[in-house]
């Protein structure tokens, strides 16, 4: 199936790195121009870059701390002057951050809750209004298995994950008599930075490939999903092609998760 999205914009959060520079690279290859929101400019330089190579649209680039109210209503606005409107929003931001419970202070559930959560809320609550007006939008909340099976030290990234399937149906609800599709991706054990990163930490001198492997054996499928995989969905799901699909939960995960 060929997927078309000639003629939207499509604004990925945390889209820098791993899984957003994939969908990022996806839809704009699929002819969409994409903005791309993460806090540090040289980095997203390097990400347009990358994303230019099969780009078939314009590619925006809007360094942005999404968990500060502040810095989303002036990331909207560059999106909104620098491409005109928000069509597909792809809040992906966040960390994987987790502990035991009586560890987690105030200031750490606050901070989980402000990247993951209420950056969803406000980028969502900015471009509901046009989307509205053009009976026209796509909003995908990516999150990971946790939300819908939480195991115990998940906090507090499982609770504001679970927060945000809530907040993804409450949207689809809303939405569908505009035709405004929301839906969830949960993310299982994917290719992407953060693995890189906790590879690096390791310093076992096991090479990134023997550390995937290993990390897959624990999942049905026998390996880690890439990032182009997890793109595909994302990108199926912000097309026509996934008309009626709305208030879904979809694992993307190789089958890790003990629940649908």
């Amino acid at each position: 199936m060929e997927i078309n999205l000639d003629g939207r914009v499509a604004v990925i959060t945390g889209g820098s790195k791993g899984l957003g520079l994939a969908i990022a690279t996806r839809m704009a290859a699929s002819g969409a121009d994409v903005a791309l929101l993460a806090r540090r400019a040289e980095v997203l330089e390097e990400a347009r870059q990358a994303v230019a190579v099969t780009a078939r649209g314009r590619i925006l680039t809007v360094p942005c701390d999404v968990s500060s109210a502040a810095e989303v209503e002036r990331a909207h606005a560059a999106v909104m002057a620098g491409l005109g409107r928000v069509d597909i929003l792809v809040n992906n931001a966040g960390t994987s951050r987790t502990g035991p419970f009586t560890a987690i202070t105030d200031e750490v559930w606050q901070a989980d809750l402000d990247l993951k959560l209420f950056a969803a809320i406000r980028l969502s609550r900015l471009a509901w209004p046009q989307m509205v007006e053009r009976r026209w939008g796509r909003i995908i909340n990516v999150l990971n298995i946790g939300a819908k099976a939480p195991k115990p030290g998940s906090a507090p990234t499982a609770v504001s994950r679970a927060a945000g399937m809530a907040l993804t149906k409450i949207l689809a609800g809303e939405g569908a008599p505009h035709n405004i599709l929301v839906n969830a991706l949960h993310v299982g054990l994917i290719e992407s930075d953060q693995w890189v990163r906790r590879h690096a930490q390791q310093q076992s001198g096991q090479s990134y490939d023997d550390f995937l492997a290993e990390m897959g054996k624990g999942v049905p499928m026998g390996r880690v999903g890439k990032a182009e995989e997890f793109a595909n969905t994302a990108c199926f799901l912000a097309s026509e092609a996934a008309g009626y699909v709305t208030g879904t939960a979809i694992n993307v995960d190789g089958n890790l998760s003990p629940v649908m």
